[in-house]
C-alpha cells in the first residue's frame, strides 16, 4: 500500500496522542455500546482509543491504512483484530458492526460519499455511528490562524463542513441525529492541533507538533519557527491573551456527531 501521511509521522505519534479520559467518556455516551456486540475504530491510527475500549470490556476491531501505526498498534494489544484498510475500503463483511467511532480522521478520507456508503455497509441496522472532528468554520477561530495562517489555511480547505458532512450522511441513507461542542479542556492528553488553545505552550514541545499531522505535514519551516518566535514574544509581553481574546466565540472546538442508520422495514 501507498505510504500514508501517518507512515511519516512514525510511532513517536504514539506518545502525545494517548486516548483523552473526557474523551473517551463522550464517545462511550455517545455510541452507547454493548459487551457483547462488535464495534469498529475507523482511521485508528495506533490504537489509543481502541485499546482503551477494549479494557472497558468491548468487542473493537480497528481499522488504518498506516502499516506503521498498525505495527504500533498491535503491539500494545495482540488480542484486537488490527486491519489495514480506508474508510472507502473496509476489510469486513456487510452489516459486521454494531457501531462505528472515527476520530479525527474524517479529513484524511480521500471520498467522503464513498467512506460514507462503505460505514453504511459494514454498519448494522440501527447501528450507529460517533465521530470527534472539527469544522472548518470552528478551524477559523482559532487563534492559530494569528500565528501560522498558511498553516491553518491548509489544514482548513481539506476538512469537510457540517453541510458536507450531513449531504454524505443523507446520500448514504444514514442521518445525523446528534450534535454535541466541544471545547478545549486543561490536561488534554490527545495532543491534536489546538490542544494549546489554552496552554500555548504546549506547542513549543517538538514531539507534541510531530503528533500534529498539520504541524508534521503542511506546514512550512520558515512559517512554524517565526510563529513560536512570535508567540514566545506575546507570552513573555503579557500580549498573548489579548490575541486569544480576539478569536473568542461560541462554537466549539471542536464536535461530536452522532449518526444513525435505521433498520430495514
Amino acid at each position: 500500500m501507498q505510504e500514508t501521511k501517518y507512515d511519516k509521522i512514525g510511532t513517536g505519534y504514539n506518545s502525545t496522542r494517548q486516548a483523552d479520559p473526557y474523551l473517551t467518556e463522550r464517545l462511550l455516551y455517545h455510541l452507547q455500546p454493548q459487551n457483547d456486540r462488535l464495534y469498529l475504530d475507523i482511521g485508528c491510527g495506533t490504537g489509543n482509543y481502541t485499546c482503551t475500549l477494549a479494557d472497558k470490556g468491548l468487542n473493537f476491531i480497528g481499522v488504518e491504512p498506516s502499516e506503521k501505526m498498525l505495527k504500533v498498534a498491535k503491539s500494545k494489544n495482540q488480542d484486537i483484530k488490527w486491519l489495514n484498510g480506508t474508510a472507502e475500503q473496509i476489510p469486513a463483511e456487510d452489516k459486521t458492526f454494531d457501531g462505528i467511532i472515527a476520530t479525527l480522521t474524517i479529513h484524511h478520507w480521500k471520498d467522503i460519499n464513498k467512506a460514507f456508503a462503505e460505514l453504511n455497509r459494514v454498519l448494522e441496522d440501527n447501528g450507529r455511528i460517533v465521530m470527534f472532528t472539527s469544522t472548518p468554520e470552528q478551524m477559523k477561530g482559532y487563534w492559530l490562524n494569528h500565528y501560522f495562517p498558511k498553516m491553518l489555511y491548509s489544514s482548513i480547505v481539506q476538512m469537510p463542513s457540517l453541510d458536507v458532512i450531513r449531504k454524505a450522511t443523507n446520500e448514504s441513507k444514514l442521518k445525523i441525529n446528534g450534535i454535541e461542542k466541544y471545547f478545549i479542556k486543561d490536561y488534554l492528553k490527545d495532543c491534536f492541533l489546538y490542544v494549546g488553545k489554552n496552554s500555548p505552550e504546549r506547542y513549543f514541545d517538538e514531539q507534541i507538533r510531530h503528533g500534529i499531522s498539520s504541524f508534521s505535514s503542511l506546514a512550512n519551516f520558515d512559517e512554524v519557527k517565526q510563529g513560536l518566535t512570535e508567540l514566545r514574544n506575546d507570552i513573555d509581553n503579557n500580549a498573548f491573551e489579548q490575541i486569544k481574546d480576539q478569536y473568542e466565540n461560541d462554537l466549539g472546538d471542536y464536535l461530536f456527531i452522532t449518526i444513525e442508520k435505521k433498520g430495514s422495514t
